[in-house]
Parts: structure tokens; sequence; C-alpha cells
């Protein structure tokens, strides 16, 4: 095998046909990469290794052709029939000699992450996940292609050029199966499921945004093997005669092909059973195919029957959300997928909602309620202004499945949905978009609450927020407040400093043990605050219920403009106050913000601090008080929460489930996962050289080598 594989290899590149494949395909590569990662500066190799899988119906035919071709030029394919060598070791190293021509293209691609990451961010494991999947269809092309130049040529002509063409046709059928099965049946049939096992271009979808799906290595893997084993059984069947013997071989032949065809389907499918978990590997840069603790958490208390009914044919399915979707199923048996055809039922909707969905949109039902997820509501867009041509272009920022999925299944099998009230009447902060997608996305209904006018906390209060009153509230609502918490009522309350005396506000915390210090908060130690700015302050997260995850995951908290709070010495026995984020000892608070120094001066408050607090105080057997309390708003700002990654956004989150959840609610958000493209940063003079060395230099080095060597061999 190693010496067929050996001459075979040397072979190609004595000739002009090895040169020129690499050339050809290096070149083609060249092309679109700096299209996509040159000029528009898109950190991403999928995209263009996608565009130029097309080549392979042109350049495996000749590639493939020019080994029988050759044989046949040099008598050489009567000597490997008649020789004592196993047909299989000469196919297999043939079909070798091939994917290492192939494969000195693959490595040169494999530099080119290395050379994009000189100029940006580059998600290296999504890169080289992409270059595998083009290696993988490479080799099942040229495997699928030496088989049908072998059948072609052995059983239907003898011409090298019709073989060629004729292993285009299989190539281009394989590759445009998708469409081809769409016209049989948009649903789907046996006939279609049969064909879709000849489609190689599915399984290269699978490893889109950096997916290492080992259902798509294997399948690749059995045509390898599949293909190959063809071919040797129809380069078998010339080595003998007509003869009585010849039937008998022909039926053992048939019988072998049939068994080991069923062992490849077999195994196959064994491995598409088994769950996504373990046959797909999330190697994407921002997790995008990953689940999260909430969502395993959610799932794993599921006790209703859920089925989720997507409006698409399966043919035209979102990968990603499939995928998405798959690992749900995997979580818990509950949950059930359908595809609806919109075509086939296109009023499927109105038993759900009167408006009708995009396609590709999700349908979540319980035998309680129903939910529609929109296909525009999982992909999140930002709208730009192109000032060039004064329209907007949308712009992709981020994947919501997992953030929608769960919060629609946690909504259509609650037994009570919460509601949230917030305070009014006193300058109160209006809440931040972002925060108020997310309690909504937590299937938290939000309702404005003026105790002035009301009088009192409404009964179906899961929960009551106090967002950083600027004035004090009344006589009649501390009172009113205070009566609502002592019978087992839940609150989160921010405060900020305003420099004003708030008596009754603060009678409503120091009634539970906490005291807001004067002044503002400076952090002495330079390891927990940020920008350079003392006040910025970067607690510590202690490792509590709410925060374990925070602790866990390595997030950071981000407070600008805090008070302190300290904790009271004469609370009631039966109050516990759990300290959540706390200061650095080198912490003071400045009791004269216009002091116009930083420093600490005589009269400021020393440290430790705590900046956030979970209090709790038994009331009955069945009622339990619960307050949670940050000392500054800013917390809820989306800029500062994106300076954290998301921290401070999960801290609030978390807080307001620990408040709401209860046996009969789960309250869950999962904030979007990015898809913002870092741009890469060329100049035109690097876009310029790069593009000239891919497109022009490297094949045209291969091509001219490949030219000399021709040109030596014709004139010896």
């Amino acid at each position: 095998m190693f010496a067929v594989l050996k001459r075979e290899f040397r072979s190609y590149f004595q000739n002009v046909i090895g040169w020129l494949f690499v050339a050809a395909l290096m070149a083609l590569f060249g092309l679109y990469f700096y299209v996509y990662n040159l000029r528009q500066g898109y950190p991403y190799l999928y995209y263009t290794l996608s565009a130029i899988t097309i080549i392979f119906m042109i350049a495996v035919p000749i590639l493939t052709m020019r080994s029988f071709a050759e044989d046949r030029k040099n008598k050489t394919d009567q000597l490997m029939l008649t020789a004592p060598v196993p047909v299989a070791k000469v196919v297999l190293g043939k079909y070798l000699a091939m994917l290492a021509v192939f494969t000195v293209d693959i490595a040169v691609f494999c530099v080119t992450p290395l050379i994009l990451r000189a100029f940006g961010t580059i998600p290296m494991g999504e890169s080289y996940i992409a270059i595998l999947a083009f290696w993988l269809y490479g080799a099942a092309s040229i495997a699928v292609g030496l088989c049908a130049i072998g059948i072609f040529i052995s059983a239907l002509t003898e011409s090298q050029v019709i073989a060629a063409v004729l292993t285009f046709v299989v190539l281009f059928i394989s590759y445009m199966m998708q469409s081809l099965t769409g016209l049989i049946s948009s649903d789907g049939n046996w006939l279609t499921k049969i064909l879709n096992g000849l489609d190689l271009y599915a399984p290269f979808e699978k490893f889109q945004g950096g997916c290492l799906d080992i259902t798509a290595i294997l399948y690749y893997v059995t045509v390898i093997v599949l293909f190959n084993f063809f071919t040797v059984q129809a380069i078998q069947k010339r080595r003998w005669s007509i003869s009585k013997k010849t039937f008998s071989l022909s039926v053992f032949s048939s019988s072998f092909i049939i068994v080991v065809l069923a062992l490849a389907v077999v195994a196959n499918l064994a491995v598409d059973a088994l769950p996504t978990r373990i046959t797909s590997v999330d190697c994407s840069y921002s997790k995008l195919y990953s689940i999260t603790k909430d969502t395993k958490k959610t799932m794993k208390k599921l006790k209703s029957d859920v089925t989720i009914y997507v409006l698409a044919a399966e043919k035209s399915k979102d990968a990603q959300i499939d995928s998405m979707l798959e690992r749900y199923k995997d979580l818990s048996g509950h949950i059930r997928v359908k595809y609806v055809n919109p075509k086939s039922k296109p009023y499927f909707y109105k038993d759900y909602t009167d408006n009708a969905p995009t396609s590709n949109s999700l349908i979540v039902v319980s035998d309680k309620r129903s939910k529609v997820i929109d296909y525009y509501d999982i992909y999140d867009y930002q709208s730009n202004m192109d000032y060039s041509t004064y329209s907007y272009n949308n712009e992709l920022k981020g994947f919501d499945a997992e953030g929608q999925i769960t919060s629609a299944i946690a909504y259509v099998t609650s037994e009570n949905l919460p509601v949230l009230y917030t305070l009014e009447g006193h300058g109160e902060q209006d809440l931040d978009s972002t925060v108020k997608e997310d309690i909504e996305k937590a299937n938290m209904e939000i309702k404005s609450l003026n105790l002035l006018t009301e009088g009192s906390v409404p009964e179906d209060a899961s929960c009551l927020l106090i967002d950083a009153p600027t004035t004090d509230i009344s006589e009649n609502e501390k009172t009113a407040l205070i009566e609502y918490l002592e019978n087992g009522g839940k609150a989160m309350i921010f405060s900020d400093y305003t420099g004003q005396e708030m008596p009754n506000f603060d009678a409503v915390l120091e009634n539970y043990g906490v005291n807001r210090v004067d002044g503002l908060v400076f952090e002495g130690d330079s390891q927990h605050y940020a920008a350079q700015m003392p006040y910025y302050l970067v607690p510590t997260i202690n490792s509590t219920d709410i925060t374990s995850d925070l602790v866990s995951s390595g997030y950071y908290i981000l407070m600008p403009y805090a008070q302190g709070i300290q904790k009271s010495e004469d609370v009631r026995d039966t109050v516990t106050i759990e300290s959540l984020l706390t200061t650095s000892d080198s912490a003071y608070s400045k009791t004269d913000v216009n002091s116009g120094t930083l420093s600490k001066e005589d009269g400021d408050v020393d440290g430790p601090f705590d900046l956030g607090v979970s209090i709790t105080e038994t009331v009955d057997t069945d009622k339990e008080t619960h307050i949670i309390y940050y000392s500054t708003s800013n917390l809820l700002q989306s800029q500062v929460n994106q300076m954290v990654s998301g921290g401070n956004e999960k801290l609030v989150m978390a807080s307001l489930s620990a408040l709401v959840d209860t046996e009969d609610s789960t309250t869950v958000s999962i904030p979007s996962k990015s898809l913002e493209v870092s741009y890469l940063t060329l100049t035109a003079y690097d876009a310029s050289f790069w593009k000239i060395c891919t497109i022009g230099l490297i094949p045209g080095a291969f091509l001219l080598i490949g030219f000399m060597i021709w040109l030596k061999r014709r004139k010896a």
C-alpha cells in the first residue's frame, strides 16, 4: 500500500496535474479569503471555505481520472488486475495519494488564521473546526469520485473524459441534494430520507459556528470507507474472466456489499440516537451551543409535557435553532419538538395567535398555556444608520434562542405567574430598558404602585421594587411598607446618595437591621475599583445561594457612586443578614463629597462596608420576609453592565429569582449570547499584500514549479 501511495503521490507532482490542482484550489481560496476576510475584515473562515466547496465538482473528477488514465496509458492496469496484490491495498494507496495532494492545500489554509490573528481577535477554535470540516468534505468527495471513475470506466465506458463528466454529475447531484429532495417532498418521506444519505454538503453545515459534530465526522468517515470499498469491489470483478466461478463470486460480492452498507447505516443511526451533549462539542467563541446552569435547573424541575412546534419544513430549518432544540430534548423527556410546514398547514398558528409568525418561529405549548417566539426575537438585530446612503442597516448582535425558549417553557408550565410592583411617586429611577426586557423575559408582569393612592401593597404582589427614591416616603407609606414586609413580603431595594435626609425610608431599612452610611464609598485598594476612579467600586462577591453562579463563572460587579451599608447590632434575633457584596478593608466613606480631593480626610468613615445584603426573617411556618438591598441604582445601568460583561445584569436577575421563585412559578432570564463581530483592522497595504500572496504568488509558485518539472520531463 505504501509503495503505491509513494508512487502515486510522486507521479502527481511529476506532471502538471498535481500542481494545477493545488494552485487552482489555493487561488480560489485566496479570492474569497480576500473578499471576506481581508477586504471586509470578517474574522471567520467558515464562509470562505463554504463558498469554494463547489470546486470539488470540477477538481475531483480531474484528479481521480488521472489515476486510472495513467494506468491505462502505461499498461499497468492489467498488471494491477493480475498481480498477487490485494486490490484493497492498491485502491487505498491511490486514494491516500489523492488525499495527500488535497492536504497540501489544507496545510496552507491552516496558516491563514495565524495571519489574520495579527489584525484582530480571531476565533481560533471556529477557524480550525471549519478547516477540518472542509478537509472531511473534500476527503469524502475524493472517495466518491474515485469510486465513480472506477465503476464508470470498468462498466460503462472506456472514455476517460466521459467517465469524468459522469463523475461531475454524481458530485453535482450530491451537492444539490437538499434542493432535489425538497422538490420531491417538502415534509420528507422514505425516499427523501434515503436520498439524504447521499448529501455530502448537509453534514458540512453542522460545523457552522464552531460546533464539532461527531455525527457529521462519522458520516464522512463512513462515506470514505464505503466508497473505497465499492471501488475495490468494482475493480475486483475485472480480475475474473467469465466463468462458472464468476457467478458465485458475484453473489458473494453483492451480499458482502449489502452487509457492509447495513453496518454503516446502523453505526450512523446509533450515533445519531446518542444525546447531543455527547455527539456535539461547542468550540464556538461565544459558546452558542452550550446550555447554562439556569436552563438545566429549569429543565430538572419540569414536570409537565411541553411541545415545541417549529414553523418550518425540516429541509428549511435553521441549523442553530435546531441544534439548540436537540439539547433541550436531551435535558428532559418532557420536551417534544415537532416541525410544522407552513405550506401544507398555513393556518396552524391560528390556534395560538392571531398574527402570522415568521418562518422558523416557535410555538411552545403545554396543557396550561402557550407562547409564540418569533424568529426575529431569537436573533437580536440592531439598526444602524448608514450616512452614506441615509438608510438603516440591521446588524446581527446576538443569539437569544436559549433565553427565549427557557423563558417560554417556564411561562407555559408555571402555575402562577409573578407580579412585580414598582414603587413610584418619589422621583424613582425608570427601569433600564435592558433590565426591563430581562424581567419581562423572566415572565414577570410589571405594574406600578403609588402607595399614596393605593394605601397598601396589593395582595397579588410577588415582589416590590423600590428603585432609588430621591425624596422621602411619607409616614403612611412607611407604615404600609413595614406592614407588607412583616407579613412575609418580598422586596428589592436600591438607594442612591442624594444629600437629603430621608428618615422614613431609612426607618424601613433600620427595621431590618441595616443603615446607610453617610457619604459615598471610595476604595483605597486599586484592585477593587475600575477606570482609575476609586468611586467605581469592584466589590468582593461573597459566595451565597444568590451569587454562587457569578463566583463560579468568574464575573465581576461594578458599582459606581455607592453608599456603604452597615449592620445594626440591636436587630431582632429572628432577622438574618447575609453579605452579598463587600468592599476591601481599605475602603472609606467620604462624608464631604465636594471636598475636591479623592484622598481620605478627617471625618471620613473607615470601612469595610457592605454594598449589597440579603435580609430574611421567618414570620410564620409558611411565610418568610426577604429583602435584597443594594446601595446604588447604577447597578442597573446598561453602560455600567457592559463594562463587566453582563455581571451586574446576572446579579440583578439572580436576586429577583431568589425573591420570586416558588414551587408554583419559576423565573429565569438568560442573557442573549453575543454574535457581534470584532472586525479585523487591516490597512489597504496589508490587504493588498496578502491578496497578492494568496491569489497570485503562492498559486503562481505552485504552477511555475509544476510547469518547470513538466518541461524538464518533456525535454528528457
